[in-house]
This record gives C-alpha cells, structure tokens and sequence, in this order.
C-alpha cells in the first residue's frame, strides 16, 4: 500500500503555478486536502479504466503516461516532469482514464481531489484559465506529436525523441549527457518504433559521431545535427 504524508507546509512552493492564481482562504482549502504520496520505481499510478478522483502533481521523479497498444506494444504519450500536473482531463471529461500512469523512477506526487479543484473554479475565473490554457498548450503538443509519430522516418523520429527529452529533463554537469536513462524499449515506445529499430538507428547515430552511448546514458555529440535529422523526418 502507498504511504501517505502530510507536508502542507511544501505546498505552496511546490504548486506555484496553481498557487499564485488562489487567493489566502482557497489556498487553506488547497493545503487541508493535498497529501504526498511516494510511488516506487516501476510502481503504477493510475491505469486505463480506473475511474478518475484527483489532480496529481509531481513533486519529485519523473513518470511516463502511456498507452497499451496492439500485440501488447506500448505507447508511450508523455513525459511528465517536476512540477508539472497530470491526471485531470479525464476527470473535466467525465469519463475514465484512457491512459496508464508510472513512475519511471521513485516518486514524489501531491494528489489533490477534483471535487475540490471543481469546486475552487467555481469561484475563481483564474483557476479557470491556467487550466484552459495547461488543456490548450497539451493539445496542441499532442497534435503536433500525433503528425510527427506518423509521418516522419524512422530517423526522424528517435531523433525528435532525444531532442523531447533534453527540453524536458536537461542535460548533467557536463552539458551533453540527457537526465533520464531510458531503456531501449521505453525509448523506441517513445518513438513509435519496435526495439529493434531503435537499437539499430541509435547505433547508426553513434557511427555518425551525433550522439555516444554508455548502457542507458546517452550523450549528445553534434545537437545541430541531431536537429536536422528530426526536421528531415
């Protein structure tokens, strides 16, 4: 069972984006019903079916929202970073989840019931619009990545992979080498390609001096010519 915490006291740092649209009494209505939870690595969050109760917002980790596809291939959807908020359009829709939810690493999420995010829109026009605008900006970035996934080569598309993940998690200390270490299976779901095929384009990547690889770490070489393969497709 996922242990739960009370660290009120986090809050508001945690959730600025929310936080700053609230006024002092919404925000006491906000910090009295959030909890922590800790999700181990690999440990599911939610899953397609489950009917949807909360807003999540991760505080520490990384998680990837996926999609069980044909022939039990997944699909995976998107990358979720600190702080960023996930898990509340199916629940706007009114419908149940069509996604699942893990963590890709240990980690630390703030779970907010919808009934009360519903209720605080009610009376605050702002809370409004930062979620029609966070609705807006995930649509179109799925529009985009719904042409790209379908319409670019197989290079094309694991180079726009590497180039999603060095905006979405940055790179260490030594300004080449990208901050998440996915398998090559998570990384060809990523890029709507078999394990195979990943593993055979990363190699002809490494042979083109644009990126090097260490098990899992992969190091960008040449980022303008990794660029250019993603704008080629």
């Amino acid at each position: 069972m996922v242990k739960l915490e009370k660290r009120n006291v986090n809050l508001p740092a945690s959730l600025s984006d929310v936080w700053r649209v609230l006024n002092d009494r919404e925000r006491d209505i906000l910090r009295n019903n959030s909890e922590i939870k800790t999700f181990k690595k690999n440990q599911l969050i939610y899953c397609e079916g489950e009917e949807p109760s909360d807003m999540m917002c991760l505080l520490k980790g990384k998680v990837k929202i996926y999609k069980e596809g044909v022939g039990g291939r997944s699909q995976i959807i998107r990358m979720i970073r600190p702080i960023q908020y996930f898990a509340y359009r199916a629940a706007f829709a009114h419908e149940p989840y069509l996604t699942n939810a893990t963590a890709f690493e240990t980690s630390t999420v703030c779970i907010i019931p919808m009934n009360i995010i519903e209720d605080l829109i009610h009376g605050n026009s702002n809370l409004a619009m930062f979620f029609i605008r966070q609705l807006s900006v995930d649509l179109g970035i799925a529009d985009e990545r719904t042409v790209n996934l379908t319409q670019k080569h197989i290079r094309g598309r694991l180079a726009e992979s590497l180039l999603f993940l060095c905006d979405n998690y940055g790179l260490e200390e030594d300004g080449a080498t990208i901050s998440i270490y996915l398998s090559r299976e998570d990384l060809a779901n990523l890029s709507n390609m078999t394990t195979s095929n990943a593993i055979r384009t990363l190699s002809m990547f490494v042979s083109e001096h644009i990126i090097a690889i260490d098990g899992r770490k992969i190091k960008i070489i040449d980022e303008e010519k990794l660029k250019k393969v993603s704008r080629r497709g």
